[in-house]
């Protein structure tokens, strides 16, 4: 027991420093400006989509996707083989969600990161295909609908928890977890939640100029 604690507490402080590699951040460091003094604020690729346009944008997704793809996997196929009375699906979701922490919540950047759409999508890809799947469907259709990420990504977040319920009936260990992914990702799209509602949302494709 005491030992599986402890990969779990490694799997939170590994998994917290690999979000905090901010793709957006560093990218648009080397373009010469900080990502969060333009636009929404937000260090995502939506925001580096408005600022920088699309190559940066893809690059900066790639990265936050890829963060949380790559630990989730590791975990999924290279840890739990070791260890075979582990929880393996509950040490996924914990390492993933610790990487989503991390990228909301950078320590050196004053915890102010993004909001971990890309990431959360892509470790729910890495536990379960179905969900990651299901979840892009909705995001895809949403903001093709509508042009708004922003509404893509709550629902996006809400529908985790039904998704969990339906795929992994009698886990409320990970019904939990999916409580939480879902909980922090709409606490960090309160601010667009609100422009939503007053209807002063940007729109997929506006463009920001920026004046250095």
């Amino acid at each position: 027991m005491t030992g599986y604690i402890g990969l779990f507490a490694a799997a939170v402080v590994i998994g917290y420093f690999c979000g905090c590699l901010q793709s957006g951040y560093l990218i648009g460091k080397v373009c010469g400006l900080d990502i969060r003094q333009y636009g929404s604020g937000n260090a995502g690729t939506t925001n580096v989509l408005r600022v920088l346009g699309k190559s940066r944008a893809l690059f900066t997704f790639l990265g936050d996707a890829l963060k949380g793809f790559i630990p989730v996997l590791i975990v999924k196929f290279l840890v739990a083989p070791l260890f075979p009375e582990l929880n393996s699906q509950l040490l996924q979701l914990v390492t993933g969600f610790a990487v989503v922490l991390g990228h909301d919540y950078p320590f050196y950047l004053h915890f102010k990161g993004g909001k971990g759409i890309a990431t959360t999508g892509a470790v729910m890809m890495a536990f379960d295909w179905r969900m990651g799947c299901i979840s892009l469907l909705i995001f895809l259709v949403v903001v093709a609908l509508t042009r708004y990420v922003s509404l893509g990504s709550v629902l996006l977040s809400g529908a985790l928890v039904i998704e969990m319920l339906v795929l992994h009936p009698g886990r409320w260990d990970l019904f939990i977890m999916s409580i939480l992914f879902a909980y922090f990702a709409i606490y960090r799209h309160r601010a667009n939640i609100k422009r939503l509602l007053s209807g002063t949302e940007s729109k997929l494709g506006q463009k920001v100029e920026v004046k250095k």
